[in-house]
């Protein structure tokens, strides 16, 4: 969760369904899993056992995780790095809208050249991960103070390139001017209402499913639900338009979610051969 370079809804693809499932279940289990095991899995997604050793083998080259042998088994553990990304994605999903602020912004202002494209991009989507959103091309803010948390995102790549700073606006009116700016609030309603109208009655029906359906319904909940903090900056209520269906949203996830976890959790401990523990939301 908060998995790298994804930022739009796409359809889910192996390497986000293997991530996924790290992020939710093998993770807890000692972060590690044998291919047998991860390949029956994601068979109730219909991934192919040669597209599963494929995939794992290509995550393996990026770092994302180390392999070894067990008599003919092949086993793979989730790196260090890839643990603690999966970690601040799930505070970040997991983490309710803001109610009340105290009208302080955080600014940063960055200084990379048109030639630096890659660097650009990539810094980009470290901003928005963090709930940053674009005043102009190279002025961005973010609701709050998140000084700490966005110079030590941002620190060991762009400490020389990067500039973050407290301030506040004029007024009440400027403030939401200023949201409206930096975000597509309308294209986020609305992105939250189609949500809502796909998955309102999930957390009652999660009730009739049991497992690889609950495992493959909580999968999708939480793949459609973890593109939002690429969009939504958890912007306070007042800075919010009227009848904002952010916080229903979060409220219908967090419950799906939760009303389902006992029966995913049951069907991945069954093809594991032992009990996946409930990490709490």
């Amino acid at each position: 969760m908060g998995w790298p370079g994804e930022n739009g809804e796409v359809p889910a693809t192996p390497r986000s369904l293997i991530l996924d499932l790290f992020g939710d279940y093998l993770r807890y289990v000692e972060g590690e899993v044998r291919l047998a095991h991860l390949t029956m899995l994601l068979g109730a997604f219909d991934v192919a056992p040669a597209t599963v050793r494929v995939t794992l083998s290509r995550l393996r080259r990026e770092g994302w995780f180390s392999s070894r042998r067990v008599g003919r088994e092949t086993v793979y553990q989730l790196s260090d790095h890839m643990l603690d990304v999966l970690e601040q994605g799930r505070r970040r999903i997991f983490a309710p809208p803001l109610i009340t602020w105290d009208r302080t912004w955080t600014m940063v202002i960055y200084q990379l050249s048109e030639s630096e494209r890659q660097g650009r991009e990539e810094l980009r989507k470290v901003l928005a991960w963090h709930g940053f959103g674009p005043l102009t091309t190279s002025t961005w803010l973010a609701p709050g103070d998140r000084r700490a948390e966005i110079e030590e995102a941002t620190g060991q790549l762009f400490a020389e390139r990067v500039d973050v700073f407290g301030c506040t606006s004029r007024h009440d009116r400027h403030d939401r001017e200023l949201a409206a700016r930096c975000w597509d609030l309308e294209g986020l309603a609305k992105d939250y209402r189609a949500f809502l109208e796909t998955y309102a009655d999930l957390p009652v029906r999660s009730a009739r499913l049991t497992g690889a359906e609950a495992l493959v319904a909580r999968t999708e909940l939480i793949s459609r639900f973890r593109h939002f903090p690429f969009k939504d900056p958890r912007l306070p209520a007042d800075l919010c338009p009227p009848d904002w269906p952010g916080v229903a949203a979060h409220e219908c996830f967090v419950a799906a979610h939760r009303a389902l976890g006992p029966a995913a959790r049951a069907y991945v401990g069954a093809v594991l051969g032992r009990p996946v523990p409930d990490p709490g939301a």
